[in-house]
């Protein structure tokens, strides 16, 4: 059965593959399991075409990318971005090495055909036939200050969240683990530090407010206004009300404020969700309940969301891009770190559990139909 049968379509990228998802009678069911065993980083549904992008990282096979113009039906493979060989990533050791693609962990539709994709080891790509050849953004690549940038929880840096301002597509801004949030306003020509208010508390008192050591852990906007942003960061969550320039930061939030993953309404600039956990070492649910906290008020207040997660128990952590909402902002779906699968379909009021045996999830897409 093919996937526009149904109105709404879950991708769920895991570590030993890609699962499709879809509403049946009632119930969300898994249809089919691509790629058995191959680790699937990021997952992109384009609007414009309806075509589903899947990356892959193969281990000693390197990372690929595939393509499927009938949601995921059928796949071929891509081209992928590639490094000039005279480029170099900057080590400890007294040579640097050369540049290689580890990981796609970004990717989102620019103007145009354009498809703009985040890398580690940090790097910005644009492509603007389907993915079938790849051009290195080289103004960001050869930033002086690119060299300070650091490994989150990658030995190199990464670049994961991209967020295009849909009434100036040559507005671009991403952010970096760790190497802080970046800015263009020509398409990519040329680049700015920005994140006045982000703190970091892992640096000395007088660097907590550098910009360039921020770890945004993910960063996204609201896609009908743009200039609402919310960041999820290595030690709170912050919020902009100025497409990234100037951040205020949102304190005293039950059970924690340290997290991976936000999502915002597509919508509503004031409801976001979040999934805190506790740092730095211990990466568990706080007091081992799983929760969604929720904000519809610009972060003034948030509401605590169990029903339906475990809280008793539990150690999943949700990672960046495995919380997902959909075009209408009230479906949700949230995966773990231990193989679970969770949907709300009330904006978290409730959750279902949809499996419990899925491999650590990665990455999490909705698309829909009709």
């Amino acid at each position: 059965m093919i996937a526009s049968a149904a109105s709404e379509t879950l991708y769920v990228g895991t570590r030993k593959g890609l699962f499709v998802l879809e509403k049946r009678d009632g119930d969300w069911e898994i249809v089919r399991h691509e790629w058995r065993g191959e680790p699937v980083s990021m997952l992109m549904s384009d609007p414009r075409d309806g075509m589903l992008y899947a990356a892959l990282t193969h281990g000693h096979f390197g990372a690929k990318l595939h393509r499927s113009p009938d949601g995921g039906e059928n796949w071929e493979v891509c081209g992928l971005p590639t490094y000039p060989e005279e480029s170099g990533i900057e080590t400890q050791s007294e040579k640097p090495q050369g540049a290689s693609l580890e990981e796609i962990w970004a990717m989102e539709p620019g103007a145009g055909n354009r498809i703009w994709a985040g890398t580690i080891p940090g790097g910005l790509f644009y492509s603007d036939d389907q993915g079938a050849n790849w051009q290195l953004v080289e103004s960001l690549w050869n930033h002086p200050l690119r060299a300070e940038w650091m490994g989150g929880g990658k030995d190199h840096p990464g670049l994961h969240s991209i967020c295009i301002d849909p009434r100036d597509m040559n507005c671009i801004t991403i952010a970096v683990s760790t190497g802080g949030v970046w800015q263009s306003t020509d398409g990519g020509d040329s680049w700015e530090l920005i994140g006045d208010g982000l703190r970091a508390e892992y640096m000395p008192p007088d660097q907590a407010y550098a910009l360039l050591p921020q770890d945004a852990h993910l960063l996204v906007h609201c896609p009908t206004s743009p200039d609402h942003m919310w960041i999820q960061h290595h030690n709170g969550i912050f919020r902009s009300e100025n497409g990234g320039r100037n951040w205020t930061e949102i304190t005293g939030v039950d059970p924690a404020v340290f997290g991976f993953a936000v999502a915002v309404h597509p919508q509503d600039p004031q409801t976001a969700w979040f999934v805190p956990a506790t740092k730095d070492e211990t990466r568990i649910p706080p007091d081992g309940a799983v929760v969604v906290t929720r904000t519809r008020d610009g972060g003034k207040s948030f509401d605590k969301l169990t029903h339906g997660l475990p809280q008793q128990h539990a150690y999943d952590i949700v990672y960046r891009h495995a919380l997902a909402v959909n075009g209408t902002g009230v479906i949700l779906a949230a995966g773990s770190t231990t193989g679970n699968l969770w949907i709300s379909e009330d904006q978290g009021d409730s959750w279902k559990s949809i499996s419990n045996h899925l491999p650590p999830v990665y990455c999490l897409k909705f698309q829909s139909h009709g």
